[in-house]
């Protein structure tokens, strides 16, 4: 195939996909074609660039089509094949003045002989990325805000407690440093999880990630032996893969486990159970304790709720209202009913993928990608699928 040929290959599939497709010619360094869209994204049409760039003004608004072309063929020529393909992102700006995020993605095509013909690309409006990334930090931040003020609160009462109680006697002094301890441990988890940085990571540098949803239930069943309680665990047909942010949900999960570890009796397990439903994967973790009165089940997951019969149970009924948020973030939905006979059952269901593809993957072994390896903590036994 001919450079040309590829180039208009390229132009179509770019259009037909909704962005701005342009070609230049390695020669001479002006362009050969520029999308009409353009005009649509950043105000200027194909003469205007072609004037600009004919024009040889580093500084004009459109130089970033191509800038620094020659040193890429230059770098070509010398063997240095890194600059071939090359994606940037930076605000453009518009012949209005405002500036328009963007992501410009380009890469050399070369003649019969190999040597460099046109290079081609495309213009990406990234301003709907950038509102979503902005979107995720103030929640995060609202929601940092929102778990820390009570924490530090009781953070502050501990440690006068702690100050003034020097003469208290073993076991309250004990329960004292319980209490220090699960603030350290929640504090942490928002400084992991709901700090600037960690959504600034999540969201701006790769899509979402992956993880066999069976390591994600092998986990939260390794947190319940660790407890000291008994686990049973069934993955039913859980798919091989799926896509979310695996920190995110494990935190969900385990909010989930705790939960059941505290309202069922120490001698029942904590069932575990996976299977796909509803175009996604549910997720499930039941106790056989006294379940969630029925007039409360609506309320179970709002900010600071306690239901009626948490009694002296600890708890600042924060940590549902985070696992429902984390999942939401995911698309997914977190729910609760009622079991028969007894004891309640939490429901996290994420959307799953779908493919026109068969399934090759053994539903009995694991992918030799080593995120999707996974193994079962001692004591627990796969009781299905």
């Amino acid at each position: 195939m001919t450079a040309t040929a590829g180039a208009d290959q390229f132009r179509t599939i770019a259009e037909i996909g909704g962005d701005v497709a342009w070609i230049v010619d390695c020669a001479n360094g002006l362009p050969r074609y520029i999308s009409p869209c353009l005009e649509q994204l950043l105000g200027y049409n194909f003469d205007d660039v072609y004037d600009q760039m004919n024009g040889g003004a580093p500084d004009s608004a459109l130089a970033c089509l191509c800038a620094g072309l020659p040193a890429r063929l230059a770098r070509y020529a010398a063997g240095d094949l890194a600059r071939v393909r090359v994606v940037r992102q930076f605000d453009q700006p518009h012949r209005d003045g405002r500036l328009v995020p963007v992501e410009v993605v380009s890469s050399l095509l070369f003649d019969a002989a190999g040597r460099p013909d046109v290079l081609v690309g495309i213009v990406r409006d990234l301003t709907v990325q950038r509102e979503r990334e902005a979107e995720q930090r103030r929640f995060a931040g609202m929601l940092n805000h929102e778990f820390r003020t009570p924490l530090s609160t009781i953070d502050g009462a501990i440690q006068r407690l702690e100050s003034t109680g020097a003469n208290a006697d073993g076991p309250t002094r004990e329960r004292y440093r319980r209490i220090s301890t699960a603030v350290e441990r929640l504090i942490g988890m928002l400084d992991d999880y709901l700090s600037p940085e960690r959504v600034e990571q999540i969201g701006g540098k790769r899509p979402a990630d992956s993880i066999d949803p069976r390591q994600l239930l092998g986990d939260a069943g390794g947190w319940v032996v660790a407890a000291g309680h008994r686990v049973t665990l069934d993955f039913g047909d859980l798919p091989a893969s799926l896509r979310c942010e695996p920190q995110g949900v494990r935190l969900a999960l385990k909010v989930l486990v705790d939960n059941a570890l505290q309202y069922g009796p120490v001698e029942a397990p904590v069932a575990l159970s996976g299977r796909r439903a509803g175009g996604g994967v549910e997720l499930l973790v039941r106790d056989f304790g006294c379940g969630v009165p029925a007039a409360e089940t609506a309320q179970i997951f709002a900010r600071s709720w306690r239901g009626s019969n948490a009694g002296a149970r600890p708890g600042s009924g924060l940590g549902l209202y985070m696992a429902r948020s984390v999942i939401e973030v995911h698309g997914g939905m977190l729910s609760v009913r009622n079991a028969e006979p007894e004891g309640a059952e939490f429901r996290i269901w994420l959307p799953v993928r779908q493919s026109t593809g068969k399934n090759v993957a053994s539903s009995g072994h694991t992918s030799d990608n080593s995120g999707n390896n996974y193994r079962l903590a001692p004591g627990i036994k796969n009781t299905g699928g």
